[in-house]
């Protein structure tokens, strides 16, 4: 097999190469000294930079300045806002796809969580909530706006909505949906909402809690004022120059979702015809995201054999240190026979036709191999 050349990068939900506008924000501010919090000229320059990339990141969601925080990532700020609406109540409840950040946080905290199922489509169970609200405990919950494995897009609004009517919140993981479909914080009906630069083509190290009117978070640690008070320590100013440049960008592309989309199922179309399950499908996704499985290949053989010929996708999610592991997310759709042969490929801004084929070309060259290999043990 010739590898392709140049290297046709699919694993965009795991990290979006760094978009242009956000290196040179980036590079402006390391060549100007200046601490945001110092009163002469050189502090309130870097303090400028900061309120721009505040706006430009805020206007991305439909979000007010004022209450919208810097952080260090989008981990740190989905703990924060999970803190946040942890105050005063019985349970919390999970949904049973999210993210990492999310569920082990959660599990971390000293409320006791409930994991919220979901349906075969991987879409939140609605008819659950509302059922579990009926009890008149005091409950917040968690629910992604899009799953980072699946791309399957939730139904927040209408969560938020039976949670608020019941006195509840809700705090939303937007870190894979934000600069890929229309996402507003009020519409929505979000209390928190976690963001994340490096998922949209800025930096990474910094991300974003966004919270809504009545909303007041308290910090994680102390040792500053920086941030309202909520993220003590030096602010990141390039990285959150980078981040807010990133976000002006990413709202500026979000009309070419369908193009994105269309390509992105074209591969799909000829990959289920060879016998993959597309995971999903049936439902609204983020349009760069596929998720597909096919059974007697192995998620890694499958990731080792695409990289080895130029392509780089993912096995689910890349949050723990390189290991492949059956996707939770799968098993909670029940699918878990076909977990361990689960692949997730995701394109971006710079992503184009050629490269979603060049991906379905190689996926099923690999794949007529495998099935070849195990006709003739079978015989």
């Amino acid at each position: 097999m010739t590898p392709l050349r140049p290297a046709h990068y699919l694993d965009w939900n795991a990290t979006a190469p760094l978009r242009p506008q956000a290196r040179a924000a980036m590079l402006a501010v390391l060549d100007a000294p200046g601490n945001p919090s110092s009163v002469h000229g050189a502090g309130r320059k870097a303090r400028d930079g900061i309120e721009r990339a505040r706006a430009e990141v805020a206007a991305l969601i439909g979000a007010a300045t004022e209450r919208l925080v810097f952080t260090g990532g989008g981990t740190e700020a989905n703990a924060l806002g999970l803190a946040a609406l942890s105050v005063g109540i019985d349970a919390l409840l999970v949904s049973a796809i999210e993210h990492d950040a999310v569920m082990q946080t959660a599990r971390a905290g000293t409320v006791p969580v409930e994991v919220w199922p979901v349906t075969a489509d991987g879409v939140a169970d609605l008819a659950w909530l509302a059922a579990r609200l009926g009890r008149g405990d005091r409950v917040a919950a968690a629910l992604m706006l899009a799953n980072n494995e699946t791309g399957v897009i939730q139904p927040v609004a209408e969560a938020a909505a039976l949670l608020h009517a019941v006195g509840g919140r809700l705090h939303v993981d937007a870190v894979q949906a934000a600069g890929k479909i229309p996402v507003n914080l009020t519409a929505l009906g979000a209390d928190t909402l976690a963001l994340s630069a490096h998922k949209l083509g800025g930096p990474q190290g910094a991300g974003a809690l966004a919270f809504a009117s009545g909303i007041r978070p308290t910090p994680l640690w102390r040792g500053g004022g920086q941030e309202q008070g909520l993220r003590p320590g030096t602010e990141n100013v390039a990285a959150i120059a980078g981040f807010g440049a990133a976000a002006q960008a990413a709202q500026a592309e979000l009309a070419n979702a369908a193009v994105q989309a269309a390509w992105r199922d074209a591969a799909a179309a000829r990959l289920k015809a060879a016998g993959a399950r597309i995971i999903g499908e049936a439902v609204p996704r983020l349009p760069n995201t596929l998720c597909l499985a096919v059974p007697g290949w192995p998620s890694e053989r499958q990731v080792m054999w695409l990289d080895l010929g130029g392509v780089q996708v993912s096995a689910g999610a890349a949050c723990s240190s390189g290991k492949v592991r059956p996707s939770p997310v799968l098993e909670a759709m029940g699918e878990g026979a076909l977990a361990p042969s689960a692949l997730r490929a995701s394109g971006g801004y710079a992503t184009d036709a050629s490269q979603w084929s060049a991906f379905a070309d190689l996926w099923l060259d690999g794949y007529a191999r495998v099935s070849a290999r195990q006709r003739t043990e079978v015989a």
